[in-house]
């Protein structure tokens, strides 16, 4: 018999008694999202962003605010304009970085047929014809330098089919000045067509203001670099990648010191998130995931000095830390989450070892709603491993009663399980309405080593699903579960976890839930726009008959191949303008269950793309989430 080991944590909170509510999803969608933006000069204020949803206008409404680091002093301000530093103004103030869409390609019909202005027709000749959510119209993001004194343009990118910012996610963190301020660093996959739908070999080029030339800085890197900074003391610095194709490799921090890149994060096993360095330039702190939680390290720059670099874990407890804002004397200003508190900020006495909460923004709504209280377990897998598992129990949970109980499967598949606040899976809200949630730390994770972090790609259906298993068979072991009620739930490779467990489960499971999920490997390698992922996670094309990684994943790991053996009622949610995972991955699905008489639902949106972004769309997925719960867990 497997070992059980049970850490119950003390992030129960106030005692049931003092709260009269729990988390509803019209609550959950009443609370504020706190964006910092950032410090004064002086380092003594905070500036931020709050938004708010407004059901009836379908949109989020943004307020700006001010609070002093030490949370005592607070106002309400008109904009954020002029009050903190803008980076992307050059070190001299003459000229300021930004970005917009040039149109470059010939895509649409119009643009081939000029008479046929009311065309609606789009002409590729290779991949990258569309990403995320949106098909590529021939513009693509370009830098842009702005002379403040006449206002005139220089076009960093001019002419060429690339972008930067990169699509879909980048931003300013894309491009950067160099200290002297001759030139700009920015970040780009200088690929086209079909190379760019298979490739990760995004790099660092400097344009020289003076020349107007353009050196790729990181030409021998196959991988991501992305992310660039500049020390205080002017060295260059970035997160890097090394494998080309492989989107979740171990991310380091890299320092050009010299003329020579120095990895300071080699030898450490673990992956990074994000950095910053300290303002002396002899540390950088950055956030990573580590045993279900994301916390805050550090690493010296060692420069000169003939000693190693070292990581060390500055902060430790069941919370992530989401993000540096920056540096306020010896405290570090970040964000923090956990399961029962969504996004606020916090400041952390690098000297002292204390925190202290800055803002405050959902206090109010959170002082009558009880909290969820969550257990860290550690069970052993079917291969002998450790694995962690989060299991969030009911508000006022009694353990004389029994609890329907749901497996939460997490996508990515290389994303970490940690102390998130989602507002769509949100396991507050889950647990508030009755359900124990089991979220094991399963085979793919940042946070437990690399090894484990790599050992899910080209196994999709292998170790994984037996993780999966372990965890719910270890937890329904409690007199609490009610083992006639379990439920598998989870989007992306986690709705994929579900459609490849509802051909294995072997009548564990009564309902099951899948968002976006990836349904037919063979399909959704024909259509997903980044290629690359499928090449590595799958080990190539479904038509390769000699790469044998690839034919194991496309014989034995394919959820549709297990089809037959359905019979468990199944939710399926998918968005219209997914293009990651597809729209027909959850038609699929949905028509393998109907065709067979299983009890399905099929909740289409068709603005959404891989998540769900507008308020109303989200309260009606919340509903039908917790409907279907009802009609077959619960009322069952």
């Amino acid at each position: 018999m497997k070992k059980l080991l049970i850490l119950t944590l003390s992030i129960a909170g106030l005692s049931a008694n003092a709260q009269n509510k729990v988390m509803t999803k019209e609550l959950l969608w009443e609370l504020g999202r706190v964006n910092p933006v950032g410090l004064s000069a002086d380092g003594k204020s905070l500036f931020y962003a709050v938004g708010t949803p407004n059901m009836a206008e379908n949109k989020i409404n943004s307020k700006y605010y001010q609070v002093s680091i030490d949370g005592k002093k607070f106002k309400e301000l008109e904009s954020l304009e002029g009050l903190v530093a803008d980076k992307n103004i050059s070190p001299d103030g003459k000229f300021k970085l930004s970005d917009e869409a040039v149109k470059v390609n010939k895509v649409l019909g119009k643009d081939y047929y000029p008479t046929m202005e009311k065309s609606d027709v789009y002409v590729y000749d290779g991949l990258d014809y569309r990403h995320w959510d949106t098909y590529n119209d021939g513009t693509f993001n370009h830098v842009f330098i702005t002379n403040l004194e006449n206002n005139e343009k220089i076009d960093v990118l001019e002419n060429e089919a690339f972008n930067s910012p990169q699509k879909p996610f980048g931003g300013d963190q894309d491009y950067v000045w160099s200290p002297d301020g001759k030139s700009v660093i920015y970040v780009s996959k200088k690929l086209i067509g079909t190379e760019y739908a298979t490739s990760t070999n995004t790099d660092l080029y400097e344009y020289n203001l003076e020349t107007k030339q353009t050196t790729n800085l990181t030409p021998n890197n196959k991988g991501y670099d992305t992310h660039p900074q500049f020390s205080p003391n002017g060295e260059l610095s970035w997160l890097q990648m090394k494998r080309d194709g492989y989107e979740a490799d171990k991310n380091d921090i890299i320092v050009r010191y010299m003329g020579a890149d120095m990895n300071l994060t080699a030898n450490w096993d673990g992956t990074v998130d994000s950095f910053v360095w300290s303002a002396n330039g002899e540390e950088i702190y950055f956030t990573a995931a580590v045993d279900g939680t994301i916390q805050l390290f550090e690493v010296n720059f060692p420069g000169r000095k003939r000693i190693a670099p070292t990581v060390k874990q500055i902060t430790n407890g069941n919370f992530d830390v989401t993000s540096i804002v920056g540096f306020s004397g010896d405290k570090v200003i970040v964000t923090r989450t956990d399961f029962n508190t969504a996004t606020e900020v916090y400041s952390y006495d690098l000297k002292s070892k204390k925190w202290n909460q800055i803002t405050h923004v959902n206090d109010a709504a959170y002082k009558d709603i009880a909290k969820v209280k969550v257990e860290k377990r550690y069970v052993t897998t079917t291969d002998g491993k450790k694995m962690l598992v989060w299991v969030a129990l009911p508000p006022n949970f009694d353990p004389n009663k029994k609890y329907p109980t749901l497996l939460y499967c997490q996508g990515g598949p290389q994303s970490a399980l940690t102390q998130f606040y989602s507002f769509r899976w949100n396991i507050q809200l889950m647990a508030s309405e009755g359900y124990i949630v089991v979220m094991p730390n399963r085979r793919g994770m940042p946070g437990h080593g690399v090894e484990w972090n790599e050992a899910i790609s080209k196994d999709w259906g292998g170790q994984v699903m037996q993780d999966y298993l372990t965890a719910i068979d270890e937890v329904a072991k409690e007199s609490y579960v009610d083992k006639d009620k379990l439920g598998a739930i989870g989007a992306s490779y986690g709705g994929y976890s579900v459609y490849y467990l509802a051909g294995i489960h072997n009548n564990r499971f009564k309902s099951l839930i899948a968002h976006c999920g990836v349904f037919n490997l063979e399909s959704m390698y024909g259509t997903t726009e980044e290629v690359f992922f499928n090449n590595w996670d799958a080990g190539g094309a479904y038509w390769d008959k000699n790469n044998e990684a690839a034919m194991k994943t496309y014989k034995e790991f394919n959820p549709k191949n297990n089809v037959a053996n359905w019979n468990t009622p199944i939710l399926i949610f998918h968005g219209g303008n997914d293009f990651r995972v597809p729209i027909g991955q959850g038609q699929e699905a949905f028509q393998a269950a109907q065709l067979q008489g299983i009890k399905s639902r099929f909740v289409y949106l068709p603005e959404e793309n891989h998540w769900v972004l507008k308020p109303q769309n989200a309260q009606v997925w919340q509903g039908e989430f917790f409907r279907w719960l009802d009609e077959t867990l619960k009322q069952n």
